[in-house]
């Protein structure tokens, strides 16, 4: 039993960051290897090209994809270099997905990427119709993923073989989030919509009246997430309304970055340099956090803790119940990237090329 104990703590203690966001529901939410309060720069991994994909960890190594189409492994610990695979195409703000011992990512030429996450040996490429921004998620045996040819698609994650294609009206930007056998889409074509994810069949669809970058946020029968509309929305997915909208009384900009939802606060970065928190129930704002810069990185949440980049190229720590400052650090270029949290340690990427590891 001792034995079992320490390694279900190990376990714990790791808790990968697989996808973006975190998990298939988008939280944003880390559970267990938090990092210390007191954090310190504990490496930097220069790759000399922008990042707007968001790292991701698993089994001790980072995963991030780089403008110039690499998608790179990182080991956590030290910040060396383990491989390297070249997609021949850039890579915008698709983030990898891994599962199943293999990593996923999209590319500006609209290619899906199936690579052996221990080697970075390819094992299979999917041709969609045009550039991928939208983040792969993995479900069961399947990765499900937007294309800018205005689809969702189901590929099989051993093979890349099309499992289904769900044509929307417009771009599909955001990343899927899942729940209950659902994939929900926030879309270009002003539509939050449910896709059963066994056959690709739509399940309802609720106007949201305006365009949509970031991905939805899931929790219980809720979806969140910001528009370009300038508004937040609280989406009752069983009722299939919004229930409420939240719009901040002087500054008028848009949502790009995607939710996260601590202590019955929703929380996310906006192209007004704030971080905003709004009540997950009644749409009220709680606080605003100013930065010098827009907002377009997505938090990570961390105990009662926010992590989370601007583009005024600083790395900030916040109070999640009162948006007070606890931290920050000058990286030096605009952060549009998302933290991702595992094993005691946080991890971020800049515009200028540089992987930053912050630990105790």
């Amino acid at each position: 039993m001792r034995l079992l104990a320490v390694f279900l703590l190990s376990v714990n203690l790791l808790a990968d960051w697989p996808q973006f966001r975190g998990n298939p529901s988008l939280t944003g939410v880390a559970t267990a290897g938090l990092p210390p309060e007191n954090l310190k720069l504990l490496w930097t991994w220069e790759g000399g090209e922008s990042f707007e994909s968001s790292p991701v960890i698993a089994g001790g190594v980072v995963f991030i994809g780089a403008g110039n189409g690499d998608v790179v492994a990182i080991d956590l610990a030290s910040g060396k270099t383990k491989w390297k695979y070249k997609t021949g195409a850039e890579i915008g703000e698709s983030t990898p997905a891994v599962a199943g011992g293999m990593v996923f990512i999209g590319d500006l030429r609209g290619g899906v990427h199936g690579i052996n996450a221990a080697d970075g040996k390819g094992v299979w490429t999917f041709k969609t119709g045009t550039e991928i921004k939208s983040s792969p998620v993995v479900v069961d045996d399947r990765v499900l993923v937007g294309s800018y040819d205005q689809s969702v698609y189901a590929l099989n994650a051993k093979t890349g073989k099309q499992l289904w294609r769900f044509e929307t009206t417009g771009p599909v930007h955001g990343t899927p989030g899942i729940a209950n056998g659902v994939a929900f889409v926030t879309g270009c074509d002003e539509h939050f919509r449910a896709i059963r994810i066994s056959d690709g069949k739509e399940m309802f669809e609720v106007p949201s009246g305006a365009y949509t970058g970031a991905s939805p946020l899931l929790e219980g029968n809720m979806a969140y997430f910001g528009t370009f509309g300038n508004e937040v929305y609280g989406v009752n997915m069983a009722a299939k309304k919004i229930i409420w909208r939240y719009e901040h009384p002087v500054r008028k900009f848009p949502f790009y970055s995607s939710a996260t939802l601590v202590n019955g606060k929703v929380i996310l970065g906006g192209r007004d340099k704030m971080v905003h928190a709004v009540d997950a129930k009644t749409g009220k704002g709680a606080w605003t956090f100013t930065t010098r810069s827009r907002v377009e990185s997505s938090p990570a949440a961390g105990g009662s803790r926010i992590y989370i980049g601007s583009n005024d190229g600083r790395f900030y720590v916040l109070d999640a119940n009162t948006g007070k400052k606890l931290w920050e650090y000058e990286a030096g270029a605009a952060l549009s990237s998302s933290p991702a949290i595992s094993d005691g340690r946080v991890v971020i990427a800049s515009q200028d090329g540089r992987v930053f590891c912050f630990g105790g």
